[in-house]
């Protein structure tokens, strides 16, 4: 997702907020967990979360909106667990794609699609194409997704071009790599935000957070809404962003 550059200080038609806001959508479970509830409940209530956030996200200006839907360590988790993040995963496309087509969203998808359920990528390929021509907003969905496979696919790219000799080693810099990232025609993430209380990337967008704001909150991913969209989206309005010494006031 673009490159390891800096991010310009006013990359938005809104002044005071981002462009491109990335989600780690965390604490399903411990919501579920938390009321007496299945962890599937979790995950359902999760998903009408991230309804809210995509209109709220039009609402707001925000131009490019990812979110961490399925980590490539998430498959160490029970089988049981998996059927039935799969099986969200399915109802939402199938339910939610004609809503998210009529208003405008354009749906990408970023991550490993090798050795998964034919109706699966068969799903997520026509997300991708029915949507393919909207503009309002980028819906990015890191599905089996994790950061260092995703630079390491990308340098492997580069190293077959160096062994085919089609590419010469001293071409390769920091722009080059971004170039082979899964979807680099795509802005850094201006700000990313972590639901649940947890203060790490996990393995997500490491190298396009170079420059990002990280926001941590900790109300569970079940009850995010617009309000605590907006709140993330102020703290990140009240920060000075530093970029080898430059100063851009994110906020008016």
């Amino acid at each position: 997702m673009s490159n390891a550059r800096a991010p310009a200080a006013d990359t938005s038609d809104h002044a005071d907020g981002p462009l491109h806001v990335a989600i780690i959508m965390d604490g399903n479970g411990r919501w579920a967990a938390a009321r007496g509830l299945p962890r599937a409940e979790g995950h359902r209530r999760g998903v009408e979360a991230l309804r809210r956030v995509v209109q709220a996200s039009h609402e707001l200006g925000i131009r490019y909106l990812t979110i961490f839907s399925f980590s490539s360590e998430n498959w160490s988790r029970p089988a049981t667990e998996i059927g039935d993040l799969f099986g969200l995963l399915r109802r939402f496309i199938r339910n939610d794609l004609a809503t998210l087509h009529r208003d405008g969203v354009r749906v990408r998808v970023i991550g490993e699609r090798h050795g998964l359920e034919p109706d699966i990528c068969a799903l997520l390929e026509e997300a991708e194409q029915l949507t393919r021509h909207n503009t309002k907003l980028d819906l990015i969905v890191a599905f089996n997704y994790g950061s260092r496979q995703e630079i390491a696919s990308a340098a492997q790219r580069l190293a077959r071009e160096v062994a085919e000799g089609k590419r010469d080693p001293a071409s390769i810099d920091a722009d080059t790599l971004a170039r082979y990232l899964d979807a680099p025609e795509i802005p850094d993430p201006d700000l990313i935000i972590r639901t649940s209380g947890e203060q790490r990337l996990s393995n997500f967008l490491m190298w396009q957070a170079a420059y990002s704001e990280l926001v941590f909150v900790p109300i569970h991913w079940p009850d995010f809404d617009k309000a605590a969209l907006e709140g993330a989206i102020a703290e990140f309005a009240r920060r000075e962003r530093r970029f080898g010494g430059l100063v851009a006031k994110t906020g008016s």
